[in-house]
């Protein structure tokens, strides 16, 4: 099906930018809230990153004005009767999204699909809220939207095949890459940065190393992030963290469990850039007295081990091994799961001062899948069983395929 016009419901900053990127393509959007206060920050929101373009002289006013008229702003449903695809932003609350996929489906024509932007909630349990299941799919959109490229495209078991390929096509139409991702928890890029931002929270308040030095340690000068996961997290929200974080553990169990000092820092409201306060102090970014103190209560009440070490293969290390675990799940295909990293998260390698894109895969298999089972099965010896190497990487290690040094791995390879 050609999607000739689309919706957003929720006028936030992800509504609102992927309300742009709409536009941009040349499409016309309804953007759809329940407070018109919201709807006037979404358009002013969608007029500043056209602004900028036109500042740097990629766009003309008019251009930029002919762009922002494709948009409409409504509280109400409609003109929903002609809408191809309604993109879901509202919060991350399974109850209120089912409640707008249950009022789209009465409102949107038969043939309309229906996506969320949930960056891990389940799509099978938003299609069971409408008459069309196989018309509901997932597509996750990466913050800031109109900037980042990669937008994983989730299908639940009902998804038909006929939504994914539409879903597939209009992702492309947006000059987005999508990557297709079969729904499980977290989806895929989710699932993957959480292990690492929680190993990270973990050796902080264990006392391994602090917010700097750990930041430093994963950076651009040191495995070649383009910035620390301390860093990054304020970037997102720590309330996004602990919520993503929460649900996960729920998931996952044990391998997943989040770390307490997540908890204590966002019932602290420390939730990053946003509310002035996170794992640094701003403005300025610097180092915070509030977080050493609730390190130091954690470590005081016995809530946390200590004298543990840091490592760069402490934090990297859980993120090989769930991408390992994806693969063999089948939750995306290998040069995705890779590229999906790449993408959607700026996974590069320091090497030797030189920073190199690589993904989770490609840089196991450089570094040999014997050396990374060894390095899992050391670390899961110390610290327990969110290490236990994943089945996939022992079957290759077991039948030889070590990576780039026997030209087998997870990676194809010619002699």
């Amino acid at each position: 099906m050609y999607i000739f016009k689309a919706a957003v419901v929720g006028a936030g900053f992800m509504g609102s930018e992927i309300a742009q990127v709409i536009t941009y393509a040349g499409l016309p959007v309804l953007v759809k809230d329940i407070d018109q206060d919201q709807l006037n920050a979404a358009k002013q929101t969608m007029a500043r990153i056209y602004k900028r373009r036109v500042d740097k002289g990629k766009m003309s006013a008019d251009q930029m004005q002919q762009k922002m008229d494709l948009a409409e702003f409504t509280l109400t449903y409609e003109g929903f009767d002609d809408v191809d695809i309604v993109i879901e932003g509202v919060p991350e609350k399974m109850a209120v999204k089912k409640q707008v996929f249950s009022e789209l489906d009465e409102v949107c024509h038969p043939e309309a699909i229906f996506v969320s932007n949930t960056s891990a909630l389940s799509i099978a349990e938003m299609g069971v809220a409408t008459s069309r299941p196989g018309q509901v799919a997932g597509m996750h959109f990466f913050s800031p939207a109109h900037i980042m490229k990669l937008v994983e495209v989730v299908h639940s078991p009902t998804t038909s095949q006929e939504t994914v390929d539409t879903v597939e096509q209009f992702t492309q139409e947006l000059r987005k890459i999508p990557v297709i991702v079969k729904e499980c928890p977290g989806f895929l890029v989710n699932r993957l940065l959480m292990v690492y931002l929680n190993e990270a929270v973990l050796t902080l308040q264990e006392g391994a190393a602090t917010v700097a030095e750990i930041d430093a340690a994963m950076g651009r000068s040191g495995f070649g992030w383009p910035m620390g996961p301390f860093t990054l997290m304020d970037m997102v929200g720590n309330d996004v963290c602990y919520h993503v974080g929460q649900y996960l553990a729920n998931q996952y169990s044990e391998r997943m469990a989040a770390a307490a000092l997540f908890e204590a820092l966002y019932e602290n409201g420390r939730f990053g850039e946003k509310s002035g306060a996170g794992w640094y102090d701003y403005p300025g970014g610097g180092e915070s007295a509030v977080v050493e103190n609730l390190v130091a209560g954690l470590q005081a009440a016995g809530e946390t081990p200590t004298g543990s070490e840091f490592s760069v293969d402490r934090l990297m290390m859980p993120m090989f091994n769930e991408a390992f675990r994806c693969a063999e799940e089948g939750i995306a295909n290998i040069n995705d799961i890779d590229m999906a990293c790449i993408a959607g998260l700026g996974m590069q390698v320091n090497k030797d001062g030189s920073l190199v894109r690589m993904g989770p895969l490609e840089y196991a298999d450089e570094l040999g899948l014997d050396v990374v089972l060894a390095t899992l099965q050391r670390l899961q010896s110390e610290f327990g069983c969110r290490f236990q190497p994943a089945d996939l990487l022992r079957h290759k290690v077991n039948a030889g395929e070590l990576g780039k040094k026997t030209m087998s791995g997870f990676m194809e390879y010619t002699v």
